[in-house]
């Protein structure tokens, strides 16, 4: 096995059994065929042919759009179709968090292929020369990757939040991070992906930070997302990321995006050049 193994993982998608989410006519996600086929009840709402799904051009506005749709995506959770409501909204854009143009559940974003914007902090400690990391195990009842290890803090970006609100906020919830320590990450950048998964495409980007904290300083988590925490030198934690999956796919990226920053991963390693550019894969939308 090897890092570029683990942003391999991450690009898994195969575009040809997608067709374009589109509203007035600009691309914003892509759709699974079978799913698409879903939709053909609400000719109110979506508009399907065998090249796209698009919005009915009669919904003009945010909140229409959102409303709408929000009424599908209810009745196919009622029928079984999507897993699950999650309650927070995500920004449908063909760009950036700003130019959202309607709002779709946090469930439903993989089925809808809309790209999907999160944030990963990696806590560090220094020990004389040597680096260790915070790593959290997910709690085994979790929907999504039970068991496997994280990234000390990850959470979603749901709309309307600020990046330092929602960011403080994550670290309370999971590691009892004081806003006041919270404040001191450090964006570092971004990593982007495409995953194919059973319940669509992921075309999603997460915004990196690093903090680094007291060495007396031990994370507890408040919201039972988390089962343990451990700190574990950058060499345990570097050999789990390239030898195994236990980590969570996209935490892999976040911490060889960490391991490149801090010079632990050097030019003189075979596989840089295709590290440095694999870990942002910026999928594009249709018109």
């Amino acid at each position: 096995m090897s890092y570029l193994d683990r942003i391999r993982a991450c690009n898994s998608a195969d575009l040809n059994g997608f067709i374009p989410l589109r509203v007035t006519g600009q691309g914003v996600g892509w759709i699974r065929k079978g799913f698409a086929s879903h939709l053909t009840a609400w000719t109110g709402v979506f508009q399907v042919s065998e090249q796209a799904v698009d919005l009915n051009p009669d919904l003009d506005n945010f909140a229409g759009r959102t409303e709408a749709v929000a009424e599908v995506t209810n009745a196919l959770v009622e029928q079984g179709v999507i897993d699950r409501r999650h309650g927070e909204l995500y920004p449908v854009t063909p760009g950036t968090r700003d130019e959202a143009v309607f709002l779709l559940d946090r469930a439903s974003a993989a089925y809808f292929g809309i790209r999907a914007f999160g944030q990963h902090l990696n806590g560090f400690v220094r020990d004389g020369a040597e680096l260790k990391m915070w790593v959290g195990r997910r709690a085994r009842n979790k929907g999504n990757f039970p068991s496997k290890l994280d990234n000390m803090v990850a959470g979603g970006l749901p709309h309307g939040v600020g990046f330092e609100e929602n960011l403080t906020k994550e670290c309370w919830e999971e590691a009892t991070i004081p806003a006041d320590l919270a404040r001191q990450a450090r964006p570092v950048g971004v990593v982007s992906y495409c995953a194919e998964t059973r319940r669509g495409l992921k075309p999603d980007i997460q915004y990196c930070y690093d903090l680094e904290l007291p060495e007396d300083f031990v994370p507890r988590c408040n919201d039972d997302e988390v089962e343990e925490y451990y700190l574990w030198p950058l060499d345990k934690v570097a050999d789990l990321v390239r030898e195994s999956t236990e980590f969570k796919m996209n935490c892999d990226l976040v911490i060889i995006h960490f391991l490149i920053r801090h010079g632990y991963i050097t030019p003189e390693h075979p596989e840089y050049l295709a590290l440095g550019a694999g870990l942002y894969q910026w999928v594009g939308f249709q018109t």
